[in-house]
């Protein structure tokens, strides 16, 4: 995944503040601000890692475990 790519998702799965999309799309111009958008990245990260797992929860929840039949 391309750096882009994680700003996209995010500012779709977000309601964000103007700054906030003011610094995902221009970029850091401090410490502070960098920071900040590792937070962000953080965030995605974690909100990624569920919408993964509830996408792969459906895609088993009709999923058979053979094992169960004996």
């Amino acid at each position: 995944m391309n750096e882009e790519s994680w700003k996209l998702q995010y500012k779709q799965w977000k309601d964000l503040k103007p700054y906030q999309i003011k610094l995902i799309d221009d970029g850091p111009k401090s410490q502070s601000q960098a920071w900040f958008l590792n937070s962000m990245w953080c965030e995605w990260k974690e909100l990624k890692r569920i919408n993964e797992s509830e996408i792969s929860t459906n895609h088993f929840s009709s999923w058979t475990d053979p094992w169960e039949v004996l």
